[in-house]
């Protein structure tokens, strides 16, 4: 599928295709949205995905795909919500693993009695995971008891271990993604002096490993509240040499808006890992700073095709390796991964 896409789209091939990566295909989904649903005709609710096309949720006791800790409670959860005293004004639930503590964010639409939060306060205890309560805006959570849980995950092989919140953007299967940035870092073939620009950047998942082999990284990302996370996470694992800028990547000005945070610099590498959507506005920024090597990280082969068409076609860059990173198994998804010289390399 890759390759095709890359043909049609993009009018290009890369010079040579990258093995494919993949892992464990069971029990890898660690951040994930159920849904919630108070079935009239069964008098009780339902908790688990969504039907596809559909806002129907499929009857399920378990989910396969999940992190066990949460896959194996599907059918618990469809008896707790349904034993609640607001069934009905329960429409999801958010996961969120991280490699010590597992969150479950209930939205809910009404207030909560006291009998209530008793029920979810035994079911934290019989079933290890923490509750968290969104009433209003994802960002305003409340805990049951005791202090908020705090989520992070651990990249041994650079030492490093992020912090997140429970909504904030993280891959979802994490195994793959330590495995993504081995592949990500070999590409680069980064040395001490090396200094990276880093764009879409979030909580600085790839920024922090890069700053472990170079002299310099800079992330830029629009949401700021993942700049704040960064930031700290470069403090908590001292790398004073990752600095991070809050700036939108998107629409008319996103060119000026990139170069400006840049800071004039010159980077010989530049990492790319943008939404699905993918970076065209930026590309052309991307020409101006002269990067030596440039990975492009994808979630969307139809928008990588066409960012890696453009920088081939018009900004004089060679494709010169692709290939595939199984992210989500069992889905028609694919995380996609291409390395390109820079004209004149």
């Amino acid at each position: 599928m890759l390759r095709e896409t890359l043909r049609r789209i993009g009018k290009v091939e890369p010079a040579s295709w990258l093995p494919p990566l993949s892992g464990e295909p069971w029990g890898y989904r660690r951040r994930a949205r159920l849904g919630a649903r108070f079935v009239h005709a069964r008098g009780r609710s339902m908790v688990g995905f969504r039907e596809k096309m559909s806002s129907f949720v499929a009857d399920i006791e378990r989910c396969e795909v999940l992190v066990p800790q949460v896959g194996t409670l599907i059918g618990a959860l469809s008896k707790l919500v349904t034993q609640l005293s607001i069934p009905t004004r329960i429409p999801q639930i958010e996961v969120a693993a991280g490699d010590g503590t597992t969150v479950l964010v209930l939205r809910v639409l009404s207030p909560l009695n006291e009998a209530d939060r008793e029920l979810l306060r035994n079911f934290e205890g019989e079933q290890g995971v923490r509750w968290l309560l969104q009433s209003g805006r994802p960002d305003q959570l409340e805990t049951l008891q005791g202090a908020t849980p705090a989520l992070s995950y651990e990249l041994p092989a650079y030492g490093l271990k992020l912090a997140f919140e429970p909504a904030d953007f993280i891959q979802v299967n994490g195994d793959m993604n330590r495995l993504l940035i081995d592949r990500v870092l070999q590409l680069l073939e980064l040395d001490e002096q090396s200094e990276v620009l880093d764009l879409f950047c979030g909580l600085g998942n790839f920024t922090l490993p890069l700053a472990t082999r170079a002299r310099r990284v800079v992330g830029i990302e629009g949401d700021a509240g993942l700049i704040t996370r960064a930031r700290a996470n470069a403090a908590a694992n001292g790398l004073a040499n990752a600095a991070f800028h809050v700036g939108n990547l998107a629409g008319e000005d996103a060119v000026q808006r990139c170069l400006a945070l840049a800071q004039g610099g010159r980077y010989s590498h530049v990492l790319v890992d943008p939404p699905r959507t993918g970076a065209m506005d930026v590309l052309s920024a991307l020409a101006a700073l002269k990067p030596r090597r440039l990975v492009y990280v994808s979630c969307h082969p139809g928008s990588l095709a066409r960012d890696l068409g453009i920088l081939v076609a018009e900004h004089g860059f060679s494709l010169q390796a692709a290939g595939i990173v199984d992210m989500f198994p069992h889905t028609s998804h694919v995380e996609s991964v291409a390395v390109l010289d820079g004209p004149g390399s």
